[in-house]
């Protein structure tokens, strides 16, 4: 592991042990593949956040997306769209995957950590499998600073 990589991912640990990353957005790369499934994807994990979800959202553009963590199961009742589930462990491999679920329907995993929701057509753009390895890296900005939620578009 080369230095950069390591002083990121200490920071991100740090980050996340301090329930800092509600206002992060993260760039998702699936390194076994040397893909990248989303630019610009919003951490729930914690509260309001994490209820509210993708509702209320008229789409989710290609890019886009929520990381929902500690999560088991996700629902998209009352959803306007379909989207790409992502199912990690602790470690971020994939555990499972499921293909444009449409609205009003229930998926689980019951040994994930975390669910990355995604739009549609992300995983098969990205070519995530079961198994693969993904890695989490905070949006910066030209000054090197993080890029909060906020400074993006919905």
């Amino acid at each position: 592991m080369n230095l950069s990589r390591w002083n990121l991912s200490h920071i991100l640990d740090r980050l996340m042990r301090r329930r800092e990353t509600a206002n992060l957005r993260m760039r998702v790369s699936n390194v076994t593949r040397q893909t990248v499934l989303a630019e610009c994807v919003d951490v729930a994990d914690r509260g309001e956040k994490r209820r509210k979800g993708l509702l209320g959202r008229e789409q989710l553009a290609l890019g886009e997306g929520l990381w929902i963590l500690p999560c088991e199961a996700v629902h998209t009742v009352g959803m306007r769209f379909p989207i790409d589930l992502v199912y990690l462990d602790r470690q971020h491999r994939v555990k499972k995957i499921k293909s444009a679920v449409p609205p009003w329907r229930l998926s689980a995993c019951l040994s994930a950590h975390s669910i990355l929701e995604l739009a549609a057509g992300a995983i098969r753009n990205s070519q995530t499998r079961h198994g693969d390895q993904l890695e989490f890296s905070p949006v910066l900005s030209l000054d090197g600073s993080a890029v909060p939620s906020s400074a993006h578009s919905r």
